[in-house]
C-alpha cells in the first residue's frame, strides 16, 4: 500500500503533464503555418516606421491557396472607433467631426493597406482576406458579437 502523500503527488506530475500537454496543443493549433510566419517576417522588415510603430501588429494569420488572411481589430460588427478609442484614449471618437478622430482614421487605414499591399506582393499570394482579431479585442475590453 503507498502512503497518501506518494498518491496525491503522483496526481499532481499527472496533472502537470496534462496541462503542459495542452498548452503545447493549443500553441501548436494557433500558431501562423510556415507560410504565414514568412509573410509576418516581411511585413515586419519591410514595414514602415508607421507600420512598425503602430499599437496594434496586424499579422498573417494563415495562407490559404493564394490568399493570406490577416487580422484586423475592425470589421462592421466592431467599428473602427471603438478600436480607435482604446488605442487613443484621448480623443473623442464619438464625434466623427474631431480633427484627432479624422488623423486616427487616416493612420488605421494608411498601416492597414500598407499591411495589404506588402502582403499581396508576396509570391503566389493574389488576395487577403481580413479576418477580426477576437482575442485582442477581448483583452482590450471590447465586446464582439457573435
Amino acid at each position: 500500500m503507498k502512503p497518501a502523500g506518494l498518491r496525491k503527488m503522483t496526481f499532481v506530475h499527472w496533472l502537470l503533464i496534462a496541462l503542459v500537454v495542452a498548452y503545447i496543443a493549443d500553441w501548436l493549433v494557433q500558431r501562423p503555418d510556415g507560410r504565414a510566419r514568412e509573410i509576418n517576417a516581411v511585413i515586419d522588415a519591410k514595414g514602415s516606421e508607421a507600420l512598425r510603430n503602430y499599437p496594434y501588429k496586424f499579422r498573417v494569420v494563415r495562407v490559404g491557396s493564394d490568399t493570406a488572411v490577416l487580422s484586423t481589430p475592425r470589421n462592421v460588427s466592431v467599428p473602427a472607433f471603438r478600436f480607435l478609442g482604446v488605442i487613443h484614449p484621448e480623443i473623442d471618437v464619438k464625434n466623427a467631426n474631431d480633427p484627432a478622430f479624422i488623423a486616427a482614421e487616416k493612420e488605421l487605414a494608411a498601416v492597414q493597406t500598407e499591411v495589404m499591399n506588402l502582403a499581396r506582393a508576396q509570391q503566389g499570394i493574389k488576395g487577403v482576406q481580413w479576418e477580426l482579431d477576437r482575442a485582442w479585442l477581448a483583452r482590450h475590453g471590447i465586446d464582439v458579437p457573435n
